[in-house]
């Protein structure tokens, strides 16, 4: 007899939690205020999904940084110091200095006026900073 209990107690031990997890389940969808609505049911289609976003280039994330910095109160001395750090850091962005120096001479006039934005004029990457401020001014 005590065999019998053990092949018993053992299919119950193998049966009940399946059982008790396939209940919980669908214990849990009936619920009364869960919408049934078919707004409510995720699909995933070809159509709506999402392309993964090219990684930005280096040196339009440092052009935004450095806007970003004037935008904030830094003064154009301070901004093109930092220019002229992150070119001395990584000399590929050297090719892409007098484009960022041009955007932020332009930044700085519309932030200070062309007189002020002049005053910090330097020859951070040639004249292109001051370049930008005679653009706009």
């Amino acid at each position: 007899m005590t065999h019998t209990a053990r092949r018993i107690g053992r299919s119950l031990a193998l049966v009940l939690p399946v059982v008790m997890v396939l209940s919980g389940t669908l214990a849990v969808t009936m619920v009364p205020w869960a919408d049934h609505s078919p707004s409510q049911i995720l699909t995933a289609s070809a159509e709506e999904v999402s392309v993964p976003a090219k990684p930005r280039a280096a040196q339009d994330v440092l052009r935004e940084k450095l806007l970003g910095e004037l935008q904030q109160g830094q003064t154009p001395g301070v901004v093109l110091t930092h220019l002229q750090q992150e070119v001395n850091k990584r000399p590929s962005l050297a090719v892409h200095c007098a484009g960022i120096a041009r955007a932020l001479g332009q930044a700085a006039v519309e932030a200070l006026g062309p007189t002020r934005a002049q005053a910090h004029a330097r020859p951070v990457c040639d004249t292109s900073y001051a370049a930008g401020v005679a653009s706009v001014g």
